[in-house]
């Protein structure tokens, strides 16, 4: 069974920090989406079959995915947060071809 648990949302002003962090079971997390109020849900970050990273242009320079794998788990660290970035962030993994998603963590960047 496949369960994704992500943790450490919340409020911060323009220009802070939060780190999120996925904990997974059944499967290995492969990544962040969001999804804000009215809008689809995008990908922000996440990591390839062969490893590497990919990251919406949007937060690139600002966000920085990690992995532990022997704690199965992958972080988002999001720095110089912007009131655009307010969204819920899903943790993703794919697994046999069937996506899984998180229960979300809401973000919200407002002063």
């Amino acid at each position: 069974q496949v369960q994704l648990v992500e943790s450490g949302g919340g409020l911060v002003q323009p220009g802070g920090s939060l780190r999120l962090s996925c904990a997974a079971s059944g499967t290995s997390p492969g990544g962040w989406y969001r999804q804000a109020p009215g809008k689809q849900r995008e990908l922000v970050a996440a990591f390839t079959t062969i490893g590497t990273t990919n990251y919406a242009d949007s937060v690139k320079g600002r966000f920085t995915i990690s992995r532990d794998n022997a704690k199965n788990t992958v972080d988002l660290q999001m720095n110089n947060l912007k009131p655009e970035d307010t969204a819920v962030y899903y943790c993703y993994a794919r697994h046999y071809a069937i996506d899984y998603w998180g229960k979300g963590t809401l973000v919200t960047v407002s002063s």
